[in-house]
């Protein structure tokens, strides 16, 4: 794990994460480190494996109409 130092951080700025760590219950520097961390993760770009369970998450996925097999070409035997 790695340590950071943040230097002059505006006071309202510091006041402003005091009052979010307080609304969640935690402390100054946990509150800070989930939003640096929500932030970053938030960056990445989802996988294809993400963006499908969340999708499905949302809308509860979709039912899609197979298209009938009859009059299909047979496959040739060769």
């Amino acid at each position: 794990m790695a340590t950071l130092t943040v230097r002059d951080l505006d006071d309202d700025v510091r006041d402003g994460l005091r009052s979010l760590a307080a609304r969640n219950g935690r402390s100054m520097e946990a509150e800070v480190r989930a939003v640096l961390t929500g932030h970053v993760r938030g960056l990445r770009r989802p996988t294809l494996l993400e963006a499908t369970a969340r999708f499905r998450r949302e809308t509860g996925g979709i039912e899609l109409e197979l298209p009938s097999r009859e009059g299909a070409a047979d496959i040739p035997v060769l």
